[in-house]
Protein backbone atom coordinates (compact mmCIF):
# COMPACT_ATOMS: atom_id res chain seq x y z
CA UNK A 1 0.00 0.00 0.00
CA UNK A 2 1.50 3.41 -0.93
CA UNK A 3 2.00 5.85 1.92
CA UNK A 4 3.62 9.20 2.62
CA UNK A 5 6.18 9.12 5.44
CA UNK A 6 6.95 12.25 7.45
CA UNK A 7 8.16 13.28 10.89
CA UNK A 8 5.61 12.88 13.65
CA UNK A 9 5.43 16.65 14.28
CA UNK A 10 4.14 17.06 10.70
CA UNK A 11 1.79 14.02 10.74
CA UNK A 12 -1.43 15.79 11.77
CA UNK A 13 -0.94 18.63 9.30
CA UNK A 14 -0.11 16.16 6.50
CA UNK A 15 -3.23 14.16 7.29
CA UNK A 16 -5.38 17.29 7.06
CA UNK A 17 -3.86 18.12 3.67
CA UNK A 18 -4.48 14.60 2.35
CA UNK A 19 -8.08 14.55 3.57
CA UNK A 20 -8.74 18.00 2.12
CA UNK A 21 -7.55 16.79 -1.29
CA UNK A 22 -9.33 13.41 -0.82
CA UNK A 23 -6.04 11.56 -1.15
CA UNK A 24 -5.96 9.58 2.11
CA UNK A 25 -6.76 5.88 2.08
CA UNK A 26 -9.19 5.40 4.97
CA UNK A 27 -8.96 1.62 4.78
CA UNK A 28 -5.69 1.61 6.74
CA UNK A 29 -4.32 3.11 9.94
CA UNK A 30 -1.40 5.47 10.31
CA UNK A 31 1.69 3.41 11.03
CA UNK A 32 4.71 4.30 13.13
CA UNK A 33 8.11 4.00 11.48
CA UNK A 34 11.66 4.07 12.91
CA UNK A 35 13.42 7.36 13.60
CA UNK A 36 10.28 9.11 14.81
CA UNK A 37 8.41 9.03 11.52
CA UNK A 38 4.80 8.20 10.63
CA UNK A 39 3.37 6.72 7.41
CA UNK A 40 -0.03 7.88 6.13
CA UNK A 41 -1.66 5.53 3.54
CA UNK A 42 -2.68 7.30 0.33
CA UNK A 43 -4.68 6.39 -2.78
CA UNK A 44 -2.18 5.48 -5.47
CA UNK A 45 -4.39 6.44 -8.39
CA UNK A 46 -4.65 10.04 -7.06
CA UNK A 47 -0.97 10.69 -6.34
CA UNK A 48 -0.67 12.90 -9.43
CA UNK A 49 -2.95 15.42 -7.66
CA UNK A 50 -0.66 15.63 -4.65
CA UNK A 51 0.38 19.19 -3.83
CA UNK A 52 1.92 19.71 -0.40
CA UNK A 53 3.60 22.74 1.23
CA UNK A 54 7.35 22.81 0.55
CA UNK A 55 8.17 23.10 4.27
CA UNK A 56 6.57 19.72 4.95
CA UNK A 57 9.24 17.05 4.29
CA UNK A 58 7.87 13.65 3.23
CA UNK A 59 8.71 10.72 1.00
CA UNK A 60 6.67 8.07 -0.82
CA UNK A 61 7.10 4.47 0.30
CA UNK A 62 5.13 1.21 0.30
CA UNK A 63 3.80 -0.53 3.41
CA UNK A 64 4.04 -4.29 2.96
CA UNK A 65 1.61 -5.27 5.74
CA UNK A 66 -0.79 -2.35 6.28
CA UNK A 67 -3.03 -2.40 9.36
CA UNK A 68 -6.76 -2.01 8.55
CA UNK A 69 -8.52 0.91 10.17
CA UNK A 70 -11.35 0.36 12.65
CA UNK A 71 -13.88 1.44 10.05
CA UNK A 72 -12.46 -1.06 7.56
CA UNK A 73 -12.65 -3.87 10.11
CA UNK A 74 -16.35 -3.09 10.63
CA UNK A 75 -17.13 -3.38 6.90
CA UNK A 76 -18.72 -6.52 5.51
CA UNK A 77 -16.62 -8.50 3.00
CA UNK A 78 -18.93 -7.32 0.19
CA UNK A 79 -18.44 -3.68 1.19
CA UNK A 80 -14.70 -4.16 1.49
CA UNK A 81 -14.60 -5.71 -1.99
CA UNK A 82 -16.46 -2.77 -3.52
CA UNK A 83 -14.29 -0.22 -1.75
CA UNK A 84 -11.06 -1.81 -2.93
CA UNK A 85 -12.30 -2.19 -6.50
CA UNK A 86 -13.45 1.42 -6.51
CA UNK A 87 -10.00 2.47 -5.33
CA UNK A 88 -8.36 0.29 -7.98
CA UNK A 89 -10.40 1.78 -10.83
CA UNK A 90 -10.49 5.37 -9.60
CA UNK A 91 -12.20 7.58 -12.20
CA UNK A 92 -13.10 4.49 -14.23
CA UNK A 93 -15.63 3.34 -11.64
CA UNK A 94 -19.26 3.31 -12.84
CA UNK A 95 -22.73 2.12 -11.86
CA UNK A 96 -22.47 -0.63 -14.47
CA UNK A 97 -19.37 -2.00 -12.75
CA UNK A 98 -21.04 -1.64 -9.36
CA UNK A 99 -23.81 -3.99 -10.54
CA UNK A 100 -21.20 -6.44 -11.86
CA UNK A 101 -19.55 -6.97 -8.46
CA UNK A 102 -20.89 -10.06 -6.63
CA UNK A 103 -22.77 -9.78 -3.34
CA UNK A 104 -22.14 -13.44 -2.40
CA UNK A 105 -19.76 -16.29 -3.20
CA UNK A 106 -18.76 -19.72 -1.98
CA UNK A 107 -15.67 -20.15 0.15
CA UNK A 108 -13.68 -23.37 0.21
CA UNK A 109 -10.62 -22.98 2.42
CA UNK A 110 -8.39 -20.31 0.89
CA UNK A 111 -10.34 -20.28 -2.41
CA UNK A 112 -13.40 -18.16 -3.21
CA UNK A 113 -15.72 -19.37 -5.96
CA UNK A 114 -17.55 -16.52 -7.69
CA UNK A 115 -20.89 -16.77 -9.46
CA UNK A 116 -20.95 -17.06 -13.23
CA UNK A 117 -22.49 -13.61 -13.75
CA UNK A 118 -19.83 -11.64 -11.85
CA UNK A 119 -17.11 -9.45 -13.45
CA UNK A 120 -18.41 -9.89 -16.99
CA UNK A 121 -18.07 -6.26 -18.17
CA UNK A 122 -15.25 -5.62 -20.66
CA UNK A 123 -13.68 -3.00 -18.37
CA UNK A 124 -12.60 -5.69 -15.93
CA UNK A 125 -10.50 -7.50 -18.54
CA UNK A 126 -8.18 -4.52 -18.89
CA UNK A 127 -7.13 -4.91 -15.24
CA UNK A 128 -5.70 -8.38 -15.84
CA UNK A 129 -4.34 -10.20 -12.79
CA UNK A 130 -4.60 -7.03 -10.66
CA UNK A 131 -8.36 -7.56 -10.52
CA UNK A 132 -8.11 -11.07 -9.08
CA UNK A 133 -5.34 -10.07 -6.67
CA UNK A 134 -7.63 -7.31 -5.38
CA UNK A 135 -10.60 -9.68 -5.06
CA UNK A 136 -8.48 -12.22 -3.15
CA UNK A 137 -7.09 -9.54 -0.84
CA UNK A 138 -10.51 -8.04 -0.09
CA UNK A 139 -12.07 -11.43 0.67
CA UNK A 140 -9.15 -12.84 2.63
CA UNK A 141 -8.37 -15.57 0.08
CA UNK A 142 -5.34 -16.74 -1.88
CA UNK A 143 -7.14 -18.28 -4.86
CA UNK A 144 -10.10 -17.14 -6.97
CA UNK A 145 -12.28 -19.15 -9.36
CA UNK A 146 -15.51 -18.45 -11.24
CA UNK A 147 -18.36 -20.84 -11.98
CA UNK A 148 -19.83 -21.41 -15.41
CA UNK A 149 -22.81 -23.49 -16.42
CA UNK A 150 -22.97 -27.13 -15.35
CA UNK A 151 -22.09 -29.33 -18.32
CA UNK A 152 -24.91 -31.60 -19.63
CA UNK A 153 -22.70 -34.72 -19.52
CA UNK A 154 -24.71 -36.84 -17.06
CA UNK A 155 -22.08 -36.24 -14.35
CA UNK A 156 -22.95 -32.62 -13.45
CA UNK A 157 -19.39 -31.60 -14.29
CA UNK A 158 -18.86 -27.95 -13.37
CA UNK A 159 -17.47 -25.44 -15.83
CA UNK A 160 -15.14 -23.54 -13.50
CA UNK A 161 -12.29 -21.22 -14.46
CA UNK A 162 -9.36 -20.79 -12.07
CA UNK A 163 -8.56 -17.06 -12.11
CA UNK A 164 -5.87 -16.89 -9.45
CA UNK A 165 -3.85 -19.83 -8.14
CA UNK A 166 -2.10 -22.93 -9.41
CA UNK A 167 -4.68 -25.67 -8.77
CA UNK A 168 -8.32 -26.18 -7.81
CA UNK A 169 -8.01 -28.71 -4.95
CA UNK A 170 -9.66 -27.44 -1.78
CA UNK A 171 -10.70 -28.75 1.61
CA UNK A 172 -14.14 -27.94 2.98
CA UNK A 173 -15.16 -28.74 6.57
CA UNK A 174 -18.87 -29.45 7.01
CA UNK A 175 -20.35 -30.70 10.32
CA UNK A 176 -16.89 -31.81 11.42
CA UNK A 177 -16.31 -33.79 8.20
CA UNK A 178 -13.40 -32.92 5.90
CA UNK A 179 -14.29 -33.00 2.21
CA UNK A 180 -11.56 -32.48 -0.37
CA UNK A 181 -12.21 -32.02 -4.09
CA UNK A 182 -11.08 -30.09 -7.16
CA UNK A 183 -13.54 -27.23 -7.74
CA UNK A 184 -12.72 -27.26 -11.46
CA UNK A 185 -13.75 -30.93 -11.72
CA UNK A 186 -16.40 -31.56 -9.04
CA UNK A 187 -19.37 -29.71 -7.59
CA UNK A 188 -20.07 -29.12 -3.91
CA UNK A 189 -23.71 -28.43 -3.10
CA UNK A 190 -24.15 -26.37 0.08
CA UNK A 191 -27.93 -26.55 -0.38
CA UNK A 192 -27.94 -30.18 0.85
CA UNK A 193 -26.62 -29.31 4.32
CA UNK A 194 -29.89 -30.09 6.14
CA UNK A 195 -30.06 -33.56 4.60
CA UNK A 196 -26.41 -34.25 5.40
CA UNK A 197 -27.07 -33.27 9.02
CA UNK A 198 -30.15 -35.50 9.10
CA UNK A 199 -28.21 -38.46 7.66
CA UNK A 200 -25.50 -37.87 10.27
CA UNK A 201 -28.13 -38.26 13.02
CA UNK A 202 -29.70 -41.50 11.75
CA UNK A 203 -29.31 -44.59 13.97
CA UNK A 204 -27.06 -46.69 11.70
CA UNK A 205 -24.88 -48.42 14.28
CA UNK A 206 -23.74 -51.81 12.99
CA UNK A 207 -25.49 -51.36 9.63
CA UNK A 208 -24.24 -51.96 6.10
CA UNK A 209 -25.19 -49.05 3.82
CA UNK A 210 -25.15 -48.86 0.03
CA UNK A 211 -24.79 -45.34 -1.40
CA UNK A 212 -25.74 -45.67 -5.06
CA UNK A 213 -24.69 -42.15 -6.11
CA UNK A 214 -21.78 -41.34 -3.81
CA UNK A 215 -20.20 -38.40 -5.67
CA UNK A 216 -17.44 -36.90 -3.52
CA UNK A 217 -18.99 -38.43 -0.40
CA UNK A 218 -21.86 -36.05 0.46
CA UNK A 219 -23.72 -38.81 2.32
CA UNK A 220 -21.15 -41.62 2.41
CA UNK A 221 -19.04 -39.65 4.88
CA UNK A 222 -21.88 -38.66 7.30
CA UNK A 223 -23.01 -42.31 7.36
CA UNK A 224 -19.48 -43.38 8.35
CA UNK A 225 -18.27 -40.50 10.52
CA UNK A 226 -21.38 -39.61 12.54
CA UNK A 227 -24.19 -42.14 11.98
CA UNK A 228 -22.08 -45.12 13.03
CA UNK A 229 -22.52 -47.30 9.93
CA UNK A 230 -20.36 -50.41 10.13
CA UNK A 231 -19.60 -50.40 6.39
CA UNK A 232 -20.58 -48.43 3.30
CA UNK A 233 -20.52 -49.54 -0.34
CA UNK A 234 -20.06 -46.31 -2.33
CA UNK A 235 -20.95 -46.35 -6.04
CA UNK A 236 -19.76 -43.63 -8.43
CA UNK A 237 -18.90 -43.38 -12.14
CA UNK A 238 -17.21 -39.95 -12.31
CA UNK A 239 -13.44 -40.49 -12.13
CA UNK A 240 -12.82 -37.03 -10.63
CA UNK A 241 -15.42 -37.62 -7.90
CA UNK A 242 -13.89 -41.05 -7.23
CA UNK A 243 -10.48 -39.50 -6.58
CA UNK A 244 -12.01 -36.89 -4.28
CA UNK A 245 -13.99 -39.56 -2.40
CA UNK A 246 -10.88 -41.69 -1.91
CA UNK A 247 -8.93 -38.71 -0.54
CA UNK A 248 -11.77 -37.65 1.78
CA UNK A 249 -12.16 -41.16 3.21
CA UNK A 250 -8.45 -41.10 4.07
CA UNK A 251 -8.67 -37.59 5.55
CA UNK A 252 -11.46 -38.70 7.89
CA UNK A 253 -9.85 -42.02 8.85
CA UNK A 254 -12.69 -44.21 7.55
CA UNK A 255 -11.17 -45.66 4.36
CA UNK A 256 -11.10 -49.18 5.84
CA UNK A 257 -14.90 -49.15 6.33
CA UNK A 258 -15.78 -48.25 2.75
CA UNK A 259 -15.57 -50.11 -0.54
CA UNK A 260 -15.68 -47.94 -3.65
CA UNK A 261 -17.47 -49.40 -6.67
CA UNK A 262 -16.38 -47.52 -9.79
CA UNK A 263 -18.80 -47.46 -12.72
CA UNK A 264 -22.51 -47.42 -13.45
CA UNK A 265 -24.41 -48.34 -10.28
CA UNK A 266 -27.10 -50.01 -12.42
CA UNK A 267 -24.51 -52.74 -13.12
CA UNK A 268 -23.67 -53.25 -9.44
CA UNK A 269 -23.24 -56.96 -8.66
CA UNK A 270 -23.98 -56.74 -4.92
CA UNK A 271 -27.03 -58.57 -3.56
CA UNK A 272 -28.61 -59.14 -0.17
CA UNK A 273 -26.18 -57.02 1.88
CA UNK A 274 -27.76 -53.67 2.84
CA UNK A 275 -29.72 -52.58 5.88
CA UNK A 276 -30.06 -49.16 4.27
CA UNK A 277 -29.73 -47.77 0.72
CA UNK A 278 -29.21 -44.11 -0.17
CA UNK A 279 -30.48 -42.98 -3.60
CA UNK A 280 -29.25 -39.37 -3.63
CA UNK A 281 -29.80 -38.47 -7.28
CA UNK A 282 -32.00 -35.69 -8.61
CA UNK A 283 -34.15 -34.91 -10.50
CA UNK A 284 -34.95 -38.64 -10.13
CA UNK A 285 -33.28 -41.75 -8.73
CA UNK A 286 -35.87 -44.02 -10.37
CA UNK A 287 -33.34 -45.91 -12.49
CA UNK A 288 -31.66 -47.05 -9.28
CA UNK A 289 -34.80 -48.53 -7.68
CA UNK A 290 -34.31 -52.10 -9.05
CA UNK A 291 -30.68 -52.11 -7.83
CA UNK A 292 -31.75 -50.81 -4.42
CA UNK A 293 -34.27 -53.63 -4.10
CA UNK A 294 -31.62 -56.22 -5.04
CA UNK A 295 -29.05 -55.04 -2.50
CA UNK A 296 -31.50 -54.92 0.44
CA UNK A 297 -31.18 -57.86 2.82
CA UNK A 298 -33.84 -60.35 1.75
CA UNK A 299 -34.32 -61.77 5.25
CA UNK A 300 -34.93 -58.51 7.12
CA UNK A 301 -35.30 -55.81 4.48
CA UNK A 302 -34.27 -52.27 5.39
CA UNK A 303 -34.76 -48.57 4.66
CA UNK A 304 -34.48 -46.76 1.31
CA UNK A 305 -33.74 -43.01 1.24
CA UNK A 306 -35.19 -41.99 -2.13
CA UNK A 307 -34.41 -38.52 -3.53
CA UNK A 308 -36.72 -36.96 -6.13
CA UNK A 309 -37.79 -33.57 -7.47
CA UNK A 310 -41.55 -33.23 -7.04
CA UNK A 311 -43.59 -30.53 -8.75
CA UNK A 312 -46.49 -28.94 -6.94
CA UNK A 313 -48.64 -25.83 -7.58
CA UNK A 314 -48.31 -22.83 -5.26
CA UNK A 315 -49.72 -23.63 -1.83
CA UNK A 316 -52.64 -21.49 -0.64
CA UNK A 317 -51.05 -21.49 2.80
CA UNK A 318 -47.52 -22.52 3.76
CA UNK A 319 -47.05 -25.87 5.50
CA UNK A 320 -47.32 -25.48 9.26
CA UNK A 321 -44.21 -27.57 9.84
CA UNK A 322 -40.94 -27.30 7.92
CA UNK A 323 -40.17 -30.99 8.40
CA UNK A 324 -43.07 -33.30 7.70
CA UNK A 325 -43.69 -36.77 9.00
CA UNK A 326 -45.98 -39.39 7.55
CA UNK A 327 -48.50 -41.43 9.40
CA UNK A 328 -46.99 -44.85 9.94
CA UNK A 329 -45.08 -44.58 13.25
CA UNK A 330 -41.62 -43.31 12.32
CA UNK A 331 -38.56 -44.73 13.98
CA UNK A 332 -36.26 -42.29 12.17
CA UNK A 333 -38.10 -39.02 11.57
CA UNK A 334 -36.13 -35.83 12.05
CA UNK A 335 -37.28 -33.15 14.46
CA UNK A 336 -38.82 -30.01 12.93
CA UNK A 337 -36.39 -27.84 11.10
CA UNK A 338 -33.47 -27.74 13.55
CA UNK A 339 -30.11 -28.49 11.99
CA UNK A 340 -28.43 -30.00 15.02
CA UNK A 341 -31.30 -31.66 16.91
CA UNK A 342 -31.42 -35.40 17.35
CA UNK A 343 -34.18 -37.44 15.65
CA UNK A 344 -37.34 -38.38 17.44
CA UNK A 345 -37.94 -42.05 18.13
CA UNK A 346 -41.50 -43.19 17.66
CA UNK A 347 -44.59 -41.25 18.67
CA UNK A 348 -47.24 -39.45 16.66
CA UNK A 349 -46.66 -36.57 14.26
CA UNK A 350 -46.57 -33.10 15.73
CA UNK A 351 -49.99 -31.38 15.84
CA UNK A 352 -50.68 -29.53 12.59
CA UNK A 353 -47.84 -31.16 10.65
CA UNK A 354 -48.97 -32.09 7.16
CA UNK A 355 -47.70 -33.05 3.74
CA UNK A 356 -48.63 -31.19 0.61
CA UNK A 357 -51.04 -33.42 -1.33
CA UNK A 358 -48.60 -33.75 -4.24
CA UNK A 359 -45.83 -34.87 -1.88
CA UNK A 360 -48.10 -37.39 -0.20
CA UNK A 361 -49.25 -38.73 -3.57
CA UNK A 362 -45.65 -39.11 -4.77
CA UNK A 363 -44.60 -40.87 -1.55
CA UNK A 364 -47.49 -43.36 -1.65
CA UNK A 365 -47.08 -43.99 -5.38
CA UNK A 366 -43.36 -44.65 -4.90
CA UNK A 367 -44.08 -47.02 -2.01
CA UNK A 368 -46.50 -49.02 -4.20
CA UNK A 369 -43.96 -49.33 -7.03
CA UNK A 370 -41.13 -50.39 -4.70
CA UNK A 371 -43.47 -52.93 -3.09
CA UNK A 372 -44.19 -54.41 -6.52
CA UNK A 373 -40.49 -54.52 -7.46
CA UNK A 374 -39.61 -56.38 -4.26
CA UNK A 375 -42.45 -58.88 -4.67
CA UNK A 376 -41.40 -59.62 -8.25
CA UNK A 377 -37.73 -59.98 -7.25
CA UNK A 378 -38.29 -62.33 -4.31
CA UNK A 379 -41.51 -64.10 -5.30
CA UNK A 380 -43.33 -63.19 -2.10
CA UNK A 381 -45.14 -60.12 -0.71
CA UNK A 382 -43.32 -57.24 0.95
CA UNK A 383 -44.46 -54.23 2.96
CA UNK A 384 -43.25 -50.74 1.99
CA UNK A 385 -44.17 -48.16 4.63
CA UNK A 386 -43.61 -44.41 4.43
CA UNK A 387 -41.59 -43.35 7.46
CA UNK A 388 -40.83 -39.75 6.62
CA UNK A 389 -40.79 -37.16 3.83
CA UNK A 390 -38.03 -34.57 4.08
CA UNK A 391 -38.13 -31.35 2.02
CA UNK A 392 -34.46 -30.55 1.31
CA UNK A 393 -34.75 -27.37 -0.74
CA UNK A 394 -36.67 -25.60 -3.46
CA UNK A 395 -35.07 -26.73 -6.71
CA UNK A 396 -37.01 -24.44 -9.06
CA UNK A 397 -40.31 -22.52 -8.91
CA UNK A 398 -42.90 -24.99 -7.57
CA UNK A 399 -40.38 -27.87 -7.66
CA UNK A 400 -39.04 -29.29 -4.40
CA UNK A 401 -36.18 -31.68 -3.76
CA UNK A 402 -37.67 -34.30 -1.41
CA UNK A 403 -36.31 -37.39 0.33
CA UNK A 404 -38.62 -40.31 1.11
CA UNK A 405 -37.58 -42.66 3.91
CA UNK A 406 -39.24 -45.94 2.94
CA UNK A 407 -39.15 -48.95 5.25
CA UNK A 408 -39.24 -52.22 3.29
CA UNK A 409 -39.87 -55.53 5.09
CA UNK A 410 -40.67 -59.02 3.83
CA UNK A 411 -44.08 -60.37 4.87
CA UNK A 412 -43.41 -63.41 7.01
CA UNK A 413 -45.45 -66.58 6.32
Amino acid sequence: VPALATERRFAQRLRECLEQEQLSDGRYQLQRLPEGRVALPVLEEKLSRLCLPAEMPCELLRIQQPVPSRAARRRSPAQRLRDELRALLGAGWSEELERDVPHAWQRHGDLVLLSQDSFRAAAWERLGSALWQTVASALGARRVARRGRVLPDGMRTPSVTLLLGQHGWVEHVDNGIRYTFDVTKCMFSPGNITEKLRVASLPCSGEVVVDLYAGIGYFTLPFLVHAGAAFVHACEWNSHALEALHRSLLLNGVRDRCRIHAGDSRQLQLRDVAHRVNLGLIPSSEQGWPVACRVLRKDTGGVLHIHHNVESPPALAPPQSAVLRAERGSAEAASPGAEAQQPEHGGEAAPGARLRPEWQQWAEGTAARIRALLAELHGRPWRASVLHVEPVKSYAPHVHHLVLDLECRPVLP
